[in-house]
């Protein structure tokens, strides 16, 4: 239940350093998984968080622009952005659920996200499409999906849809493809190339490698 990444986004400032940018202490890395679009993750969990807890570095060619706490559900708990720190507002009234989704094929959502500067509704739902694939050795199932992000007084602010995947393993979704409502032509293409397990060169690497400069040169002008 990714939403899609906007070109604002994707040059957004850096967040921390991603020379910096290490496993904490007290904590194992998961994965790293190279994608599309000049992006890249890479998944830590632990000790002291709750079981199922992941934390998501989303990296781009200019470093860090996203640091991602989920729960098992997949549900965005808190996230640190250049804009600031933004938290789930819990209980939310529709939680999304990883668990729904894989049993029954579908999961509707509906929460509230407070930003420094406002609260943001966002309704919508995941729904398993039957595809499985196979990426780079990785089983995943793909999803599709269509979402609104609304302001508290009902503005709608974006209205995106697309097919993404998730890792029943992982419990974790991944970018796939997305676009506007509004321009459904307009494909951004963000999907999975490789994915790296400790021990494997690569891991907790500080750079996107796949299509750089690609999404930055498309927006130009």
């Amino acid at each position: 239940m990714y939403k899609l990444l906007t070109a604002a986004l994707l040059m957004a400032p850096v967040l921390v350093s991603a020379q910096t940018l290490s496993i904490p202490q007290g904590c194992e890395g998961v994965v790293t998984v190279q994608q599309r679009g000049c992006v890249m993750v890479n998944v830590w969990q632990c000790e002291a968080d709750p079981a199922g807890d992941k934390w998501i570095a989303l990296i781009g060619e200019g470093g860090v622009f996203s640091i991602q706490h989920v729960d098992r559900e997949f549900q965005w708990i808190e996230a640190f952005k250049p804009t600031g720190t933004e938290t789930l507002e819990q209980p939310a009234p529709d939680p999304s659920s990883m668990t729904e989704l894989l049993e029954n094929g579908l999961d509707t959502w509906e929460f509230v996200i407070n930003k420094p500067e406002h609260s943001e509704r966002s309704v919508g739902y995941d729904a398993l499409t039957g595809l499985e694939v196979i990426i780079d050795g990785e089983p995943l199932l793909q999803t599709e999906f269509e979402g609104k992000t609304l302001l508290m007084d009902g503005t709608e602010i974006e209205d995106s849809a697309g097919r993404q995947y998730i890792s029943a393993k992982h419990r974790l979704f991944f970018f796939g493809e997305g676009w506007d409502a509004a321009a459904p032509d307009d494909i951004i293409d963000l999907s999975p190339v490789e994915f790296i397990y400790p021990g494997e060169k690569g891991f907790f690497s500080d750079r996107p490698k796949f299509e750089c400069g690609v999404i930055e040169s498309r927006f130009a002008g």
